[in-house]
C-alpha cells in the first residue's frame, strides 16, 4: 500500500512505510542518475513521515524533550535508476541493539526489482542534556517487523567496521551555513554525503553503478563551524559484490577551530564499481 507523505497518518498505522517517487531532475548527476545523496534525501523523508505515522515523529518527540539522531547508516547501490524512473521507497523499524534504534529502507524498481537497500542506527537523545537515551520505552510501542531485512548478513552490519586511518590527506574546508543546517540547528545528514561527493572526480561518480557508502555521524556540526575534509583511497573487496572496488575512498570530517579543534566529526567509506 503506498502511504501519502503530506498525510502520514491518514492511511493508520503501517509496519512498512511505502512511497512511489519519480526521479527528478535535482536528483541526478551527470550520467542522468540518481545520486547517492539523492538516495540519502529519499531515505531522510521516509524516516520522518514513517515515525509521525507511528506516533514518535519530531513534534511528539520534543513534547517528551527528546530528538531522534542519526548515528549510523550504511548504504548498498545495486543499481542507479534514471531520470524520471519512478521508484517504490520502503522503510521500516527493526528493534533496537544497545543504545541504537535500527531502520531498515529499500528503493525498489516499478518491476519490483531491488536498487538500493541499507540499514540505518538512531539514538534518542534527551534535548535539555544532550545525552542518548535507552530506546526500548519507545522501541517496544513500534513494529518490531522481525524477520525484515534488507541487508543480509554477509552484507555486513550497519557501518560496523569503520576505523580510524593513518593516511588521510586533507582536500578542502567547509563552513556550516545556513542552507547546510536542519531543524535541530545542525548539519543535516545529506549535506555530510554532498560534501563527499564534492571530494570526487565527478566523472568517476557519474560511471558509477554501484556504490557502498558506510558513515558514522560522530559529533554535530553547528552553524559557522569549520570542518576540515581529509580522504585517502583504500584498497579492499568489502561491498555488495564479490569483487574489488574499481574506487575506493576513506573520509573524516573534522573541526577546525575552537575547544573542539581536531575532533572527528564524521567518518565514512566509500566504495564505487562501474
Amino acid at each position: 500500500m503506498n502511504c501519502d507523505p503530506a498525510n502520514p497518518k491518514g492511511s493508520g498505522i503501517v509496519d512498512v512505510w511505502q512511497e512511489t517517487n519519480s526521479v527528478r531532475f535535482g536528483a541526478v548527476d551527470i550520467s542522468d542518475r540518481l545520486t547517492l545523496s539523492s538516495v540519502f534525501d529519499y531515505f531522510q523523508e521516509a524516516a520522518i513521515s514513517h515515525a509521525e505515522n507511528l506516533g514518535v515523529g519530531r513534534e511528539t518527540m520534543a513534547d517528551t524533550g527528546q530528538v531522534w539522531i542519526l548515528s549510523r547508516i550504511t548504504v548498498h547501490v545495486k543499481k542507479r535508476p534514471e531520470y524520471r524512473d519512478s521508484v517504490i521507497v520502503r522503510s521500516w523499524p527493526r528493534g533496537w541493539e544497545k543504545l541504537f534504534a535500527i531502520r531498515d529502507y529499500e528503493i525498489k524498481s516499478k518491476e519490483n526489482d531491488t536498487l538500493v537497500s541499507a540499514r540505518s542506527a538512531w539514538l534518542i537523545v534527551d534535548i535539555g542534556k544532550r545525552r542518548p537515551l535507552r530506546p526500548q520505552a519507545v522501541m517496544d510501542s513500534l513494529p518490531q517487523n522481525e524477520g525484515l531485512e534488507a541487508l543480509s548478513p554477509e552484507e555486513g552490519e550497519v557501518a560496523s567496521g569503520l576505523t580510524v586511518r593513518e593516511n588521510l590527506q586533507k582536500t578542502s574546508e567547509r563552513k556550516a551555513l545556513y542552507s547546510d543546517l536542519d531543524f535541530n540547528g545542525h548539519v543535516n545528514n545529506v549535506r555530510y554525503i554532498q560534501w563527499i561527493e564534492d571530494a570526487i572526480d565527478p566523472q568517476v561518480l557519474g560511471k558509477a553503478e554501484k556504490m557502498r557508502l558506510d558513515i558514522n555521524y560522530l559529533s554535530e556540526v553547528m552553524a559557522g563551524e569549520t570542518i576540515e575534509l581529509f580522504s585517502a583511497p583504500i584498497y579492499d573487496d568489502k561491498g555488495p559484490v564479490n569483487a574489488s572496488a574499481e574506487y575506493a575512498f576513506a573520509f573524516e570530517g573534522r573541526k577546525k577551530d575552537g575547544a573542539s579543534q581536531g575532533q572527528a566529526a564524521f567518518r565514512a567509506e566509500l566504495r564505487l564499481w562501474e
